[in-house]
């Protein structure tokens, strides 16, 4: 299936790229949300004259994702966690704590935004945690997770 690229799509191409992908994920992925639209003679002519608008749509998403990723990198996240005696978690801490800890701090981050690649986090101490805003824009936060006891008896 051959498809014209509306914007940048990772290890794929960038805006105006005509690529051939699998029928299923170009029919199931990049067209229902909007990443492309099929290559047929009258798209490939909607598209050259939609092109600067969408380049320029592109351009003030990468320009805020940028400005997040500036915002964020001040950020300080310290967890509680209820946890045993040799610092492992009882449970774990995932996308979602992360991502409501960083907006709590004043940054809105989505739970979507949130990469761990070892997984959720299940042990005190710090980690560096990647945020994902945009296809060229990540940032690096250092969450801090205390035990629950701790935490009450310093804060």
């Amino acid at each position: 299936m051959d498809v014209i690229l509306l914007e940048k799509v990772d290890n794929l191409g960038v805006i105006g790229d005509r690529v051939k992908v699998r029928s299923g994920y170009g029919r199931n992925f990049l067209i229902p949300r909007g990443k492309a639209t099929l290559a047929t003679p009258v798209n490939i002519a909607v598209f050259e004259t939609r092109r600067a608008e969408l380049e320029a749509k592109q351009a003030n998403e990468l320009s805020a994702a940028q400005l997040r990723a500036a915002s964020v990198s001040t950020l300080a996240i310290r967890l509680a966690a209820k946890a045993g005696t040799e610092g492992k978690l009882y449970g774990s801490l995932g996308t979602a704590d992360i991502a409501e800890a960083c907006t709590a701090a004043g940054v809105a981050v989505r739970r979507s935004e949130v990469r761990l690649p070892d997984g959720p986090i299940r042990t005190l101490g710090e980690h560096s945690i990647e945020l994902h805003f945009h296809s060229d824009v990540n940032a690096m936060i250092r969450v801090s997770v205390v035990a629950e006891e701790a935490a009450a008896q310093s804060g």
